[in-house]
């Protein structure tokens, strides 16, 4: 009954709630490539939406889109109501200190502490000068992710699993509205994958962030995802609950989920 409950309330969720993410026939091509020939995708505020697809089907491009790292070559891609592309750069960057990106490698800097690395983004992005201020936010961000010792130690300490919470409690310091996630679990032991699914699971109810989730982990889309997202041939074939697309008799969409119970 619980779950049917909470299924109903995602459903509900999903038809009433704040549109951030609108991309309306988004066309990018590279060269003579087509990567993605016409998507159409609406992420609700405070909701996980996870994207499937094999790799070279354009999904990480997508994000790049969608954070004005890439221009389109047709269709639409609204945050928060604004066209992207037609940001000017001062309005670029206001966008982009609300939006989180927890890089595949965690993209930490080596020579400095897990401590410092938090501060980088404090001092250059947000221009944070108190350092009681500073001191909170780091402290905050790592008790978080579960790491709330690690603020002296170097990336060069830490595991991989490690690298990645500090990765995810680096991009939560600034207090992001939207979370990217391209490949969150990837190369992590299964233990390690899953606690980063519950990590992402726990950031999404703790901060209502409204998160985008590219994994290839179906554990992952499991745990995190309120809704799913299935891209072939640069489209989106497929989308529903991931029990929804477990049913489904597409037989792309019945390969993600042959292994999962």
């Amino acid at each position: 009954m619980e779950k049917e409950k909470d299924h109903i309330e995602k459903d509900d969720l999903r038809r009433g709630g704040e549109n951030v993410i609108e991309i309306t026939d988004l066309q990018k091509s590279f060269g003579e490539k087509k990567v993605l020939t016409d998507i159409n995708l609406v992420v609700k505020k405070s909701e996980n939406l996870v994207v499937l697809g094999r790799s070279g089907e354009g999904k990480s491009v997508t994000i790049q889109c969608i954070v004005g790292l890439l221009v389109p070559d047709g269709g639409s891609v609204k945050v928060f109501g604004k066209e992207v592309p037609e940001l000017n750069d001062r309005e670029l960057k206001e966008l982009r200190t609300k939006i989180g990106f927890l890089f595949q490698g965690a993209a930490l800097y080596d020579s400095m502490t897990v401590k410092e690395n938090l501060e980088f983004p404090l001092t250059r992005v947000l221009k944070l000068k108190d350092q009681t201020d500073i001191d909170k936010r780091i402290k905050e961000a790592l008790e978080g992710v579960g790491l709330p010792d690690a603020g002296d130690k170097m990336p060069s300490d830490l595991s991989g699993g490690m690298r990645k919470r500090i990765g995810l409690a680096r991009t939560l310091v600034v207090n992001p509205e939207i979370m990217l996630y391209d490949e969150p679990t990837t190369g992590l032991d299964p233990i390690t994958s899953r606690e980063i699914s519950e990590l992402i699971l726990q950031v999404q109810k703790k901060y209502k962030t409204t998160s985008i989730i590219i994994t290839h982990d179906m554990e992952c889309a499991k745990i995190t995802a309120d809704h799913i997202v299935i891209m072939e041939d640069g489209v989106y074939i497929a989308e529903g609950s991931f029990e929804e697309l477990q049913k489904s008799d597409n037989e792309l969409v019945k390969s993600f989920f042959s292994d999962t119970l």
